[in-house]
């Protein structure tokens, strides 16, 4: 089944992550980071369906080698935390082909990023067993590229000048035009025991001592107007959407009638949760009047069980009650067939209710043993990593070789760690959490689905021998009235039948109310008469009918014929 998952996060030097690892991993090849001198190898790592450079037009020719395409980033990049490159992880639809995926991904990839100007590096895994879980990892580079195809900057210096008590922020190319109109940059000079921002001018004609060499200037600078628009929130909503979109035109395309939808249920304007299971939140959902499946569940459970009581009592007094007359073994066995029928549907119901809850199990459980698998992995590699780290520190500067195998060592283990949690991402997806901090309500809801899934199978035991019950006792009733003609037995029947199955149905709409289901009586009734073989007893019966009505008629036109003067 398609799911949606686009899972967006940066590439930063600050979580000791680099943009030439992330693209070896992604591409699974060898690639030389010349920042730092290590080479990260990925050949064999498994599971690469397909991978491709996309560039702008006024991107360098010699950039569709990653190799040069992201040692050109590195080189960029000089702070110690900079964010190197952009990444989405996308789930991609089982029910494409490999060709198919690939075209979906090229069409989101240059109408979303490469007409926008950045560069990507695209590939598809698809980890063992192949189409279990088919992704796509999506490199783009954060910096815009002017007319030339050199990189512009993300931020620029900010300077807070002072003009007549007003402050406003100037980069260095507006402050030139700003000073001739008497704006003035702010330093930091000594007053007192204290340090104050004020103008030179200012701090000249009280005798202040300027104590740094630096101005005023605003924290993170201000942004390129391109990459504050690409770092924005409303981007990424924008992202996410047109990722849905151009997925769910492919589904089109390729004949699928599944679709997949960005927005969270909130938004959509689902109340209860995705599935029958609520989780932990069932009960707080029926405080605020939503119906929750799983607190509907057990109401119907008690339901079903009154509705029960009822028939077996009735059953009872009915049994006592009937003699050897015509029209009382008539009612008998209309009313049986009425029981017949309730317990029918009430079996269908309980199947039903069974197979939403194997679904979920079924789904569920295979998953949820994956994700602990996954949360073990990850919790090995991170330990691993943490004593190559502290290995690292305590490694002579001189040792080269040494550092940079634990640099390369090191630097293979982030991008696993990275990979297993995009894949958990998934995981936690298909289980409708959007973060670890579900786990506890998941166990708990695996564990509850399967108790109501042993309820109702132990209803659905109740039921088929309340059923089988009713059959043997219905058959007794067949005996008891061969002593009567068969057609007036079952004229008489079909006399009460509308009245006696009228009122077992306003008992069933009663027990389940808006639940009700007029399909599922209409196949429980078909059931019962194919159980008892009841469209063969009608169909003889009206042959026997029409039999008798010819043979009456012949009667009366041989009588006619006899008696010709009477006529007259």
């Amino acid at each position: 089944m398609a799911i949606y998952h686009l899972e967006a996060k940066m590439v930063s030097r600050g979580a000791g992550r680099s943009a030439v690892a992330a693209a070896a991993y992604l591409s699974c090849s060898r690639l030389l980071n010349e920042y730092d001198g290590v080479q990260h190898d990925y050949t064999r790592k498994q599971g690469l369906g397909w991978r491709q450079v996309f560039l702008p037009a006024t991107a360098p020719a010699e950039w569709q080698d990653r190799e040069i395409l992201w040692n050109a980033v590195e080189e960029t990049e000089t702070a110690k935390d900079s964010r190197l490159a952009r990444e989405f992880v996308a789930a991609l639809p089982i029910e494409l082909s490999r060709e198919e995926q690939i075209q979906l991904l090229q069409d989101f990839i240059k109408e979303q990023f490469v007409a926008d100007g950045m560069c990507a590096d695209a590939a598809i895994h698809d980890p063992y067993p192949p189409g279990h879980n088919p992704h796509a990892h999506i490199l783009l580079t954060v910096r815009p590229l002017d007319e030339k195809g050199k990189w512009q900057y993300k931020t620029e210096k900010e300077y807070l000048c002072v003009k007549d008590s007003e402050e406003r922020g100037f980069t260095a190319a507006e402050f030139k035009q700003a000073q001739g109109d008497g704006w003035e940059k702010q330093y930091q000079y000594k007053v007192g025991k204290k340090k104050v921002y004020m103008t030179p001018s200012a701090a000249q004609a009280q005798g202040y001592e300027r104590v740094s060499k630096y101005p005023k200037s605003t924290k993170y600078g201000r942004q390129n107007p391109i990459s504050e628009r690409w770092n924005s929130e409303e981007q990424l909503v924008f992202w996410r959407k047109a990722w849905a979109d151009v997925t769910n035109l492919h589904l089109e395309r390729a004949g699928q009638e599944e679709r997949i939808d960005h927005r969270s249920h909130a938004e959509r304007g689902l109340e209860e949760q995705p599935t029958i299971h609520e989780g932990v939140i069932a009960r707080a959902l029926e405080k605020k009047g939503i119906v929750s499946d799983r607190c509907e569940l057990n109401r119907q459970i008690k339901a079903d069980n009154a509705l029960l009581r009822e028939l077996k009592a009735q059953m009872k007094k009915m049994a006592q009650a009937v003699k050897n007359s015509l029209p009382a073994i008539a009612e008998a066995m209309e009313t049986l067939r009425a029981n017949m029928i309730v317990f029918r549907y009430q079996l269908r119901h309980i199947s039903r209710g069974k197979y939403k809850l194997s679904q979920y199990l079924d789904a569920a459980k295979p998953t949820f043993a994956e994700y602990l698998a996954l949360v073990q992995k990850i919790k090995t590699a991170a330990k691993e990593r943490k004593t190559m780290l502290t290995e690292k520190k305590e490694i002579s500067f001189w040792n080269a070789s040494k550092h940079k195998e634990l640099s390369a060592k090191i630097a293979k283990l982030t991008e696993d760690i990275e990979e297993l949690k995009s894949e958990k991402a998934v995981l936690l997806n298909q289980l409708d959490y959007a973060d670890d901090s579900g786990i506890a309500a998941i166990k708990k809801d695996i564990a509850d689905a399967e108790a109501s899934l042993s309820k109702l199978e132990q209803q659905e035991k109740k039921y088929s021998a309340q059923l089988e019950a009713a059959l043997n006792e219905y058959t007794n009733l067949k005996v008891r009235g061969a002593d009567f003609d068969a057609a007036e037995l079952y004229a008489q029947r079909m006399i009460l039948r509308a009245d006696i199955m009228a009122a077992a149905v306003d008992h069933v709409q009663a027990a389940y109310g808006e639940k009700y289901d007029s399909v599922m009586m209409f196949n429980s009734k078909r059931d019962v008469s194919a159980l008892l073989h009841d469209e063969d007893k009608c169909r003889a019966y009206e042959q026997k009918s029409s039999q008798k009505k010819q043979q009456e008629h012949g009667s009366e036109q041989k009588e006619k014929y006899k008696h010709p003067e009477q006529e007259r």
